[in-house]
């Protein structure tokens, strides 16, 4: 673009738009040809006077939320944001309570009484 301020703000939108062929890149780093004609898309949306939310309001509605880089918070979203962190907190928990069972066990254990030694010696004598 001949404007260096839409350049920069075509730049800045297309690192947050997601490549639909390659889905791991943005819009600015990939070379598939979908890519090239997202981007295009996007300074044809600026050069008309469209604000940057507009562009990407447009952009979401074309194509689903897919197409952010990085989703929205919103209700329909919240387990993007929060399963992560809940699947980690829940693990920790796991790990601290297989640890406390595991070292409260291994207090517990206690040597065996006369009784229960000559019991054992008869039942390994009979094997």
């Amino acid at each position: 673009m001949r404007d260096p301020a839409l350049e920069a703000r075509a730049r800045n939108l297309s690192s947050e738009l997601r490549c639909l062929v390659c889905q791991n890149q943005s819009i600015d780093d990939s070379a598939a040809p979908l890519a090239r004609d997202l981007r295009l898309l996007v300074r044809e949306r600026l050069s008309a006077g469209d604000s940057d939310s507009q562009v990407l309001n447009f952009l979401v509605a074309r194509y689903g939320e897919f197409v952010l880089l990085k989703p929205r918070f919103a209700p329909h979203t919240l387990v993007l944001w929060f399963a992560t962190p809940a699947l980690f907190l829940a693990a920790l928990l796991i790990i601290v309570l297989a640890y406390r069972r595991r070292s409260a066990g291994g207090a517990a254990l206690q040597p065996l009484t006369a009784s229960e030694r000559r019991r054992l010696k008869r039942l390994l004598d009979q094997s």
